[in-house]
């Protein structure tokens, strides 16, 4: 005899679950009791990652589903959980006591409309005393959503909060990766990058009920965090620094290959600051190629999606086309060495003229390094689009 097909559940909300016996009765209690004042059809659902202080007991006691992750991880219980999830919508939050479980409603009405994320922000719904320590309030939180904003186009104010609805099918569809706290970054980056409808809504949040210090490590989780933005997005990793050093390194070299530059009364640069201005050039434009290839390889490997725009830069900057513009440029550099040579065989091979020689040296010997890196960076980006083309990208 078959087993009846499960019914249509709109609804499943989601636990994390390690070692949460403390708090984890209550969190099912209240999530059950919504799920029943509403009238919605759900199941609650705990994604145990381990825990050996009965807390699988506790839930399966209160008729909620319990899914064993083998893998340890905050992102590897939410990735398994919602996996398993039966509901359309998966509203998602700590088994901790801190987020409310009785007002889910906001969520899943804005998943109804058709939003594929929806975050909570404890910033607008409001943080009770001792909820969040100042550090995260203030400092952490704030900044990281900053660059998660400034990096992704997120609509998200409260970029870690970790009360959030989404769209099931959605959400297995992005292929997420990681496997610890980085695990809610990825979700809301990978989402934005390929255009998932983000939503947002209050949500409160309350000091947990546990005895003993959370899972969250604030500096360890809080450089995890950053890592992945930066790992994400190369433009800000790689392009932009390394256009700003480049472009401010070519600038003073201009100013200061005639002669010395007093840019203010009192203040006079010479010689060093133009071994400084290109050195500058050199790790701007080293930057930048880094930056391009990380994007080609990312696309290649389906880390990112394709960008239409990248796509017209890749075809205008061609193979032949960056190797010719290398070639151009070690050959003015061998040029300007040639010339510093010649000078020195006037002297009969003795002492130079310091600022002169300087002048001429600095300047070929960094083209020279530049036209390396460029003919290097034709060839390297020929073999992402290998890749590429041969089916591995997306």
């Amino acid at each position: 005899m078959t087993e009846p097909a499960p019914p249509d559940i709109e609804l499943t909300i989601l636990m994390p679950c390690l070692d949460e016996a403390e708090t984890l009765g209550d969190c099912i209690d209240e999530a059950q009791a919504f799920l029943i004042r509403s009238g919605i059809t759900g199941e609650v659902l705990i994604a145990d990652n381990g825990s050996t202080d009965g807390s699988q007991a506790i839930a399966r006691v209160r008729h909620a589903r319990v899914v064993d992750v083998s893998r340890r991880g905050y992102g590897a219980a939410l990735a398994v959980g919602v996996a398993a999830a039966r509901g359309r919508f998966v509203v998602m939050g700590d088994a901790d006591g801190s987020y409310d479980f009785a007002n889910l409603m906001p969520f899943l009405e804005r998943l109804r409309a058709g939003a594929d994320i929806v975050m909570g922000n404890r910033f607008q719904g409001g943080i009770e005393p001792g909820a969040m320590p100042w550090l995260h309030r203030y400092v952490g939180n704030p900044v990281l959503s900053f660059i998660g904003r400034l990096f992704f186009h997120v609509p998200a104010g409260d970029f870690h909060c970790g009360l959030r609805g989404v769209r099931r099918d959605a959400i297995a569809a992005l292929d997420l990766r990681t496997t610890g706290m980085e695990y809610a970054s990825e979700m809301l980056v990978v989402g934005a990058l390929n255009k998932l409808a983000i939503a947002e809504v209050p949500t409160t949040l309350r000091p947990d009920g546990r005895s003993r210090p959370p899972h969250l490590r604030t500096w360890r989780d809080g450089w995890r965090h950053l890592r992945f933005l930066l790992i994400y997005s190369p433009r800000w990793l790689f392009f932009y620094p390394g256009l700003a050093m480049l472009s401010a390194g070519i600038l003073l070299t201009l100013l200061l290959l005639p002669g010395p530059a007093e840019i203010m009364p009192g203040v006079r640069l010479d010689i060093h600051t133009l071994l400084a201005a290109n050195v500058a050039v050199i790790l701007g434009l080293q930057s930048i190629i880094f930056g391009v290839v990380a994007r080609r390889f990312a696309e290649a490997s389906g880390q990112i999606p394709s960008s239409v725009r990248f796509a017209r830069v890749l075809k205008a900057a061609s193979l032949e086309r960056v190797f010719l513009l290398g070639v151009l440029v070690l050959i003015a550099g061998f040029t300007g060495a040639i010339v510093a040579v010649a000078r020195w065989t006037e002297t009969g091979f003795g002492a130079l003229e310091y600022q002169a020689s300087m002048r001429v040296f600095v300047p070929s010997t960094t083209a020279i390094i530049a036209g390396f890196q460029l003919t290097s960076c034709a060839f390297l980006l020929g073999i992402a689009g290998m890749a590429h083309t041969n089916g591995k990208g997306t």
